[in-house]
């Protein structure tokens, strides 16, 4: 009993300074995959062709060190394939953002680590939030591995970086940010109030789990350009089921491998993306209506109607982010739809949190 307590006490005394440094991470995390949506649709992602990780910080500084930068550039295949002929101010514009997605991931580092080894020395952190947080930091160097893989797909025959790197990058920054987020759930609130309803949880790790593959798909659908072959709702160019995919001959390797010049697995994942996302609105739905009908709390009600609010923002900027992909896909809508689902997978995670039996301790 002394020993529980002991724990409850220092589970609920996190300091102040630890919970501001925990949201300012997620912050950071959730800017930097926005940053990154942006990178990727203004086909900004190649711009700079080495991984400096120290002088990198400096951008060029004159018009010397500009040119050298351009020229580096224009020996990418993305260069002579997407925007050859390109002036130097259109190249300082595309380096821009993948500096400042660079950039903001150093300081992302500095932001974390520093405070980290400081908390830690202090005694500030409890063995709970310790894993967490080293889980977290090992994850974040294996990211950066990731996304150096993801730049270097891109500098050698295609003109855009591999579409299966860009998602296992944009998946592996999303499990970076749901460890964080659950880490400062446990900080703010170590023992939430159970929802006195049977059989919750199960369901809302399931609804969980579909909206991240939902997610992952949406990643696929961005390295694909999947959006540009069927920029309509709710049929996809006035068929359900494209012809594309009934075609036998289409399920081979080769399919899902050239994907830039076969349009089968752009196809697919769009088909895919579109039917999940129907399925994960039955499945929200169904689940706050069953949660209602069973008088939960008030407050866990409230929150239940934020997953709705979430989830109904989140479909209309699919749609209308779909409806757009015109000849290019539009950078706004991407990248608030992007956000949307950051924010949707949080809302979930946390009522993945509110209804958790095991201890947090």
């Amino acid at each position: 009993m002394a020993s529980s307590f002991i724990r409850w006490a220092t589970e609920s005394t996190i300091s102040k300074a630890v919970k501001v440094w925990l949201i300012t991470g997620l912050v950071m995390i959730f800017m930097q995959i926005i940053i990154g949506g942006v990178t990727r649709l203004t086909g900004s992602g190649l711009s700079i062709t080495r991984w400096e990780i120290v002088t990198g910080a400096i951008p060029p500084l004159n018009e010397a060190a500009w040119e050298d930068a351009f020229n580096l550039y224009k020996e990418t295949p993305q260069y002579h394939k997407i925007n050859k002929g390109m002036a130097l101010e259109e190249f300082k514009f595309i380096f821009f953002w993948e500096y400042f997605h660079r950039l903001w991931a150093r300081l992302m580092f500095f932001v974390f680590i520093v405070p980290f080894v400081w908390f830690l020395w202090r005694g500030m952190l409890s063995k709970t939030l310790k894993n967490w947080l080293l889980g977290v930091v090992l994850l974040a160097g294996l990211e950066g591995f990731f996304g150096w893989a993801m730049v270097a797909s891109g500098l050698r025959e295609r003109p855009w970086v591999n579409a299966y790197n860009l998602t296992l990058h944009l998946s592996m920054g999303l499990i970076i940010f749901s460890c964080l987020l659950w880490t400062t759930f446990i900080a703010f609130q170590p023992h939430p109030r159970a929802w006195g309803v049977a059989g919750v949880r199960r369901k809302v790790w399931i609804i969980f789990g579909v909206a991240f593959f939902q997610v992952i798909l949406g990643a696929m659908m961005s390295g694909t350009k999947a959006g540009l072959l069927y920029p309509t709702w709710p049929d996809m160019q006035g068929t359900y089921l494209p012809a594309v995919m009934l075609e036998a001959g289409n399920w081979v390797g080769e399919s899902f491998l050239q994907y830039d010049t076969h349009p089968f697995l752009p196809t697919l994942v769009q088909f895919f993306h579109r039917n999940i996302a129907y399925l994960l609105t039955f499945m929200i739905i169904l689940f706050s209506w069953d949660l209602i009908r069973r008088g939960i709390s008030r407050e866990n009600k409230r929150l239940v109607w934020v997953v709705l609010l979430v989830l109904t923002a989140q479909i209309l900027l699919g749609i209308l982010t779909l409806i757009h992909c015109v000849g290019s896909i539009p950078v706004a809508l991407g990248v608030l739809h992007q956000g949307g689902a950051v924010v949707l997978l949080s809302v979930l995670l946390f009522v993945c949190y509110k209804t958790s039996e095991t201890s947090k301790a």
